[in-house]
């Protein structure tokens, strides 16, 4: 009796596992068959009733029912599981054949690729790169610069003070004159400094309160005038094209002296004269001259003994020339739209 009562409960419940449709019908059919409050837990509970022979066999059934039973469970959900995951990936399923989401690549600002190539260029030419803090005294900023306190040429500088004796740089000049104090009066130097620096000035098309310089310096015996004039012609054909001309024209700044102009040819008339170099043909691109010999000797060095020669080069100037930018606001409004534009100018 009792064995026929295991053979139906097998029967039944491996035809219920086959008929299950989802893994919530397979486990209601596990707890109601292999259960504490399942059939087969109550045919175990009466072999107290059995002969001491009849239960050893009784039990070896029971474990063949249970496992017939588990198996078949086991089987039913390994199926339904996969079918499961099919169907989710059927639903999830991505159309790869569709346009993808345009993905914007960054570029070098043009700002940042002038700066690469002009430190490209004086590296090749055995200059270091130096730098120096934004926030500076007014000792290495004006009077180790020979421009003492009471100097007028101070006024074409106008500072941003942050304290009587601190504010921050107008120009890169006071690295050369912490780099020439290191080096405690020993040449050569051969330095250039490129970094921002800041004037309290009127925004407009070709002047910002915040901008980018790198200047050069070169210290060493016997440097003379015509060291600067081939060196700044090297450069500016690098950056500009070797069919480009230069010419020097007399001009003063306080640290140097004597003190020039540097002028290229115009590229849009070949020097003939148009709007763009307001009919003269050459286009003024930065300063220079030979180093003061009070800037020399305030740094340590012998200026009977010592030259040099020191330049000073605008970065937005040189990028807008380049590029053809004809609005110096352009390089830090961050419009994405003026910034593609330099995608293709990269190498």
């Amino acid at each position: 009796m009792m064995q026929e009562r295991l053979q139906e409960l097998q029967e039944e419940a491996l035809q219920k596992v086959s008929a299950a449709s989802n893994l919530k019908e397979l486990n209601d059919i596990r707890v109601a068959y292999l259960g504490k409050k399942g059939p087969i837990t109550e045919v175990l509970r009466g072999m107290g009733k059995l002969s001491a022979e009849e239960r050893p066999k009784m039990g070896a059934l029971v474990n063949v029912v249970r496992e017939a039973i588990t198996s078949a469970i086991e089987e039913k959900q390994a199926v339904l599981e996969a079918e499961a995951v099919n169907a989710q990936l059927a639903a999830e399923t991505i159309d790869i054949t569709l346009p993808a989401r345009p993905v914007n690549k960054g570029n070098h600002h043009p700002l940042t690729r002038i700066v690469e190539e002009i430190e490209d260029v004086f590296i090749g030419m055995g200059y270091t790169v130096a730098e120096g803090p934004e926030v500076e005294s007014d000792y290495y900023n004006f009077e180790a610069l020979n421009l003492p306190k009471s100097h007028p040429a101070r006024d074409m500088q106008d500072s941003f003070y942050i304290t009587d004796e601190i504010l921050v740089r107008t120009h890169t000049s006071p690295v050369q004159a912490r780099t020439m104090e290191k080096h405690k009066g020993q040449g050569p130097v051969k330095i250039i400094c490129p970094g921002k620096v800041y004037r309290r000035d009127n925004d407009d098309a070709t002047h910002s309160h915040q901008f980018m310089q790198i200047e050069g310096l070169v210290v060493d015996e016997n440097i003379s005038m015509s060291d600067l004039k081939g060196t700044l012609e090297v450069f500016l054909k690098k950056v500009f094209g070797q069919e480009r001309e230069i010419r020097l024209r007399p001009s003063f700044f306080p640290f140097t002296e004597p003190s020039v102009e540097v002028d290229i040819s115009c590229k849009i008339c070949s020097g003939k004269g148009c709007n763009v170099c307001k009919q003269t043909g050459w286009i003024e691109v930065l300063g220079g001259g030979i180093v003061h010999p009070n800037v020399l000797e305030m740094a340590g060095f012998d200026s009977k003994k010592y030259s040099g020669f020191a330049f000073g080069i605008g970065v937005e100037r040189i990028a807008m020339l380049k590029y053809g930018v004809d609005d110096i606001r352009h390089f830090y409004t961050n419009d994405i739209r003026f910034l593609k534009q330099f995608h293709h100018h990269e190498a």
